[in-house]
C-alpha cells in the first residue's frame, strides 16, 4: 500500500479517470490511480471523439496520436433506410472555433494506452486489481477501503478522491449518492465486422444514423472495422441476442450478402439515462459514467466524461495550490447542468428521430433536418450543439 497520503486518488483507469490523472499530474498534483481489473481493458466500447474533446486531448499531449491511430470523419449523416440520405452534416463549418473541425473514430482502448504512457512520463502509478469497497472522509482527507486481487483488505489515503469507476461505481455507492433516471426499453446489440459497408449504401458517410419505422440502426466506421448498433428484443436472454445465428441474421437484414459476415466483437447491453444527484460530496467527486449515463446515440458518453475530467482537474489543481475549495462546487454545477440539459436531451432526441413510426412525424423530422442543413447558420448551430462545443460555451454562464 502506498504510504504517501498527500495525493489525489483516482478510482478507475478508463479514459475518463486517466485524463483526469494526466491533467492533474501536468499541473503538479500528486496522483495515484487505482483500477479493479488486472490490466487496462481492451474492448471496443466508445470510439467517437468530438472536436472539443480533441482540443482537450491536445492539452494532455495525445491528440496527434489518436488521429494517427484513428480515422478522421468530417461529415456524418441521418439516413432513411429505404430512401437514403436525409441530411449530411459538415463539421468543417466549425473551422475557426476548434482546432479539429471533424470527428475522429478511434477505439477508446488506444486512448487509454496513450494516457498510461503519459502517466509514466509524470511518474504516476496505476495499481491494478484494487476493488473499492468503501470511502471514509474526515477533515484532513479521505480513505479508500478496498480489496486487492487476492481478496486482502487494503486501504489508500489521499487528500481527495475521484470516482471514475463507471456505471456501477463503487465510489458513488459508498458515498450513498442517488442515481435517479430510467432504463430505456430496448437492449442495444453492438457488432463489429471487417466487412466494409461502403458498397452496400450509396453515398455512405463514415458515421450514419439510419432511421426506419421498423428497425433503425447506426453504422460507425473505425480504421479497420464497421461497428453496427441496433435495438433488439429486451425479452430475449443475452446469450440468444448474441448467438452466432442471431447476429448473422441481424447483419444480413441490414445488408444482405452471399457470404457469412466476419464478426470480430459483439455485445448486448441495456441503456440507461441517469444523472447522479451529486457530483461532489465532501472531498469526493464523480466523473464520467460514475456521474451520468446516457444512450450512445451521438457519441456523448465518453466525450462528456472527458469534459468532466478536464473541468474537474483544472479546478482541483487550483484548489490544491491554494484556491478556495468552494471552486469545486462550480465543477458540480457546470457539469451536472450539461449532463441534464445537453447530453441527455440530445441523445433522447436522436433516439426519438430514429424510433419514430408515425409517417407524418417522420416526414416532419426529415424535413426539419433538410432545412437545417440547407441554411448555413442553422447548420453551423446544429453541428456546434451536436459536437458538444456549444455546451462548453454555455458553462461560462454557470456561477
Amino acid at each position: 500500500m502506498a504510504s504517501n497520503a498527500d495525493r489525489v486518488l483516482v478510482v478507475g483507469a478508463g479514459p475518463v479517470g486517466l485524463v483526469a490523472a494526466v491533467q492533474l499530474a501536468r499541473k503538479g498534483v500528486p496522483v495515484l490511480v487505482l483500477e479493479a481489473s488486472d490490466q487496462l481493458p481492451e474492448d471496443l466500447r466508445a470510439s467517437t471523439f468530438h472536436p472539443p474533446t480533441l482540443d482537450m486531448l491536445d492539452e494532455v499531449g495525445v491528440t496527434s496520436e489518436v488521429i494517427r491511430q484513428g480515422l478522421i470523419c468530417p461529415h456524418w449523416q441521418f439516413r432513411d433506410r429505404k430512401t437514403g440520405v436525409i441530411a449530411t452534416f459538415d463539421l468543417g463549418l466549425l473551422a475557426g472555433e476548434t482546432t479539429h473541425p471533424y470527428r475522429v473514430q478511434c477505439e477508446q482502448w488506444k486512448l487509454t494506452r496513450l494516457l498510461r504512457d503519459r502517466l509514466v512520463e509524470h511518474g504516476v502509478e496505476i495499481e491494478y486489481g484494487i476493488q473499492a469497497t468503501g470511502v471514509v472522509q474526515d477533515d484532513d482527507g479521505v480513505t479508500l477501503l478496498a480489496e486487492d486481487a487476492d481478496g486482502k483488505r487494503v486501504s489508500f489515503r489521499g487528500r481527495y478522491i475521484i470516482g471514475a469507476d463507471g456505471a456501477r461505481s463503487a465510489v458513488r455507492k459508498a458515498l450513498d449518492i442517488d442515481f435517479p433516471g430510467m432504463t430505456i426499453p430496448e437492449i442495444y446489440l453492438t457488432m463489429s465486422t471487417s466487412h466494409m459497408f461502403d458498397a452496400d449504401f450509396t453515398d455512405l458517410s463514415k458515421i450514419a444514423y439510419i432511421s426506419d419505422p421498423d428497425e433503425w440502426f447506426v453504422l460507425l466506421r473505425t480504421p479497420t472495422l464497421w461497428r453496427v448498433l441496433i435495438p433488439t428484443d429486451p425479452s430475449l436472454p443475452d446469450e440468444e441476442i448474441t448467438s452466432v445465428a442471431r447476429v448473422e441474421d441481424r447483419l444480413q437484414s441490414i445488408a444482405p450478402q452471399s457470404f457469412t459476415y466476419p464478426v470480430v466483437h459483439k455485445t448486448a447491453y441495456r441503456v440507461h439515462e441517469r444523472v447522479a444527484a451529486n457530483y461532489l460530496k465532501g472531498r469526493a467527486m464523480l466523473i464520467g459514467d460514475a456521474a451520468h449515463l446516457n444512450n450512445p446515440l451521438g457519441g456523448m458518453g465518453m466525450n462528456g466524461g472527458i469534459h468532466d475530467a478536464m473541468n474537474l482537474a483544472d479546478k482541483l489543481a487550483q484548489v490544491w495550490h491554494g484556491a478556495d475549495a468552494a471552486l469545486l462546487g462550480r465543477f458540480e454545477r457546470q457539469r451536472r447542468k450539461v449532463a441534464v440539459e445537453t447530453v441527455q436531451a440530445q441523445a433522447l432526441r436522436n433516439r426519438k428521430i430514429l424510433n419514430e413510426r408515425d409517417p407524418a412525424a417522420r416526414a416532419a423530422y426529415h424535413d426539419e433536418l433538410r432545412a437545417t442543413v440547407a441554411n448555413p447558420t442553422s447548420h453551423r448551430d446544429y453541428v456546434r450543439r451536436s459536437s458538444m462545443l456549444q455546451s462548453l460555451r454555455d458553462l461560462e454562464s454557470v456561477a
